[in-house]
């Protein structure tokens, strides 16, 4: 008897941390990608699933919760949530684990505060030159839909080693051979 086992993965994971408005278009446009979208806030009055079609929204500490799910490489997590009670545990968390993608919000100075903060806290230099901050590609978007699609470029970009050039610049074919 021989047995042929195809293992199939599920859609990559894309977890919100911050049930913000930045949150809201990224949920909608991660999902609308494939992605299995989970918002996680522990402020109750922020976390109405209502405001997140197509996610999955969980009331609880964003590290608490990450520490129980099992992050793993096809898993990208997008720190959004601008506290620092919030977003700086959850970060520890998400850059010890196998996450494919951390990136967290913020201007370049509260990027450059909050890796001085992390290395603080104990977060090792090779750690944090994982995180993904300021999060996104530089598309010039300022609204929170066209922020969510920078955010999400990058996320497909990493996600598929690629360096997220303009086609027009590159040769050859268009999608490599799998």
């Amino acid at each position: 008897l021989e047995h042929l086992v195809l293992p199939f993965g599920g859609p990559p994971r894309l977890v919100i941390v911050g049930a913000v408005q930045h949150g809201v278009a990224l949920a909608r446009i991660g999902a609308a990608c494939g992605y299995a979208v989970t918002v996680v806030d522990p402020r109750e009055a922020f976390t109405a699933p209502e405001r997140f079609p197509g996610a999955e929204v969980v009331c609880d500490w964003p590290d608490r919760w990450l520490e129980r799910i099992g992050i793993d490489v096809d898993t990208a997590v997008c720190v959004l949530s601008h506290d620092d009670r919030i977003d700086a545990p959850a970060l520890r968390v998400a850059l010890a684990s196998a996450a494919g993608y951390v990136g967290a919000m913020g201007s370049r100075r509260t990027h450059d505060d909050r890796v001085a903060r992390l290395r603080d806290a104990g977060v090792a230099p090779d750690r944090l030159a994982r995180l993904r901050s300021p999060i996104g590609l530089d598309l010039g978007g300022r609204s929170p839909e066209e922020t969510a699609l920078s955010i999400l470029a990058e996320i497909v970009a990493v996600r598929h080693g690629r360096g997220a050039a303009p086609l027009r610049e590159a040769s050859g074919p268009l999608h490599a051979a799998p």
